[in-house]
C-alpha cells in the first residue's frame, strides 16, 4: 500500500501578520502556522494578547515570533520588516490585518475619529507593504501581500464613512500594486469579510445579529477560520495564478 504524504502548503515561508493578537488575526496566524509558515505576530498594544497566539503556534508545533509595532508609524513597520528578517532571513507572505473602528454618523464624526481610522486600516497597510517590498524584490522569489479589506468598503455603512473609505482605499491600492509587482511573480489580492463573529462585532445587540443573519444566504454569520483558510489559500502556490482580485467571506450577502 502506497504511504499518503502530508504536503503542508506553506512549508518553509515566513508569514508577518499585522494586528495578530486577536480575532481575524490570530486565526491566521493559527491557520497558517499549522500549515508549516514561521509566524511573525504583530501587536500594538497587548503583548499578552499577541504572547497567547505565540504559544498557540508553538503548541501545534509552530514557530514564531511577537513584534510590537504602531503600523501609523513608518519606522515601526521598518523594525516590523526588519525583525522578520534577521529571525527567519526573509519574508514570503504579508498580511495587512490592522484595523480599529470609530463608527458614528458624519455629522458627528470627530475630525479624529475620520483621521485614526484612516491612518491605521490604509496607511498603516501601506506602511507595511513599503517596508517589505524591497525584501520581496531583493529575494526575487516571488511572494504574497494579502490585504483585509471589508465588504463595507464594496457597499458602504451608515455610521462607517471613516471604514468604508479606508477599506475601498485598500482595494484601490491592491488592484495598483498587483499591476505593479506582477512581473516579480509577486500576487497581491485582497479579502472582504463580510459579518464574521470577533470583538468588533460582539458589541451588537442579539436583535440586529438576528436581523444580519436573516440578510445572509448561508444564515449565519462567520468565524475567523473562515477568514484563515482563503488567507492560507491565498498565500500558497496554489493561488499563484490569483492576483488583483477582491474575494467576499460573507455567506453570499454581497453578490456582485
Amino acid at each position: 500500500m502506497e504511504k499518503r504524504v502530508t504536503v503542508l502548503l506553506l512549508e518553509d515561508k515566513v508569514a508577518v501578520i499585522s494586528g495578530a493578537s486577536r480575532g481575524i488575526g490570530r486565526a491566521i496566524a493559527v491557520a497558517c502556522a499549522r500549515e508549516g509558515a514561521a509566524i511573525v505576530i504583530n501587536y500594538t498594544t497587548n503583548e499578552k494578547a499577541a504572547s497567547e497566539v505565540l504559544a498557540a503556534v508553538e503548541n501545534i508545533g509552530g514557530k514564531g515570533i511577537v513584534v510590537q509595532a504602531d503600523v501609523t508609524v513608518v519606522e515601526d513597520c521598518e523594525k516590523l520588516i526588519n525583525a522578520a528578517l534577521d529571525n527567519f532571513g526573509k519574508i514570503d507572505i504579508l498580511v495587512n490585518n490592522a484595523g480599529i473602528t470609530r463608527d458614528n454618523i458624519m455629522a458627528r464624526m470627530k475630525p479624529a475619529d475620520w483621521h485614526a481610522v484612516i491612518n491605521t486600516n490604509l496607511t498603516g497597510a501601506f506602511n507595511c507593504t513599503k517596508a517589505a517590498i524591497r525584501p520581496f524584490l531583493k529575494q526575487k522569489t516571488g511572494g504574497r501581500i494579502i490585504n483585509m479589506a471589508s465588504i463595507i468598503g464594496l457597499i458602504g455603512g451608515a455610521g462607517q464613512a471613516n471604514y468604508a473609505a479606508a477599506k475601498a482605499g485598500l482595494l484601490g491600492m491592491t488592484k495598483s500594486l498587483a499591476r505593479e509587482l506582477a512581473p516579480r511573480q509577486i500576487t497581491v489580492n485582497a479579502i472582504a469579510p463580510g459579518y464574521i463573529d470577533t470583538e468588533m462585532t460582539a458589541v451588537l445587540s442579539e436583535n440586529l445579529k438576528e436581523s444580519i443573519k436573516k440578510q445572509i444566504p448561508l444564515g449565519r454569520t462567520g468565524s475567523p477560520e473562515d477568514v484563515a483558510a482563503l488567507v492560507v489559500f491565498l498565500a500558497s502556490k496554489q493561488a499563484a495564478y490569483i492576483t488583483g482580485q477582491v474575494i467576499a467571506v460573507d455567506g453570499g450577502l454581497v453578490m456582485n
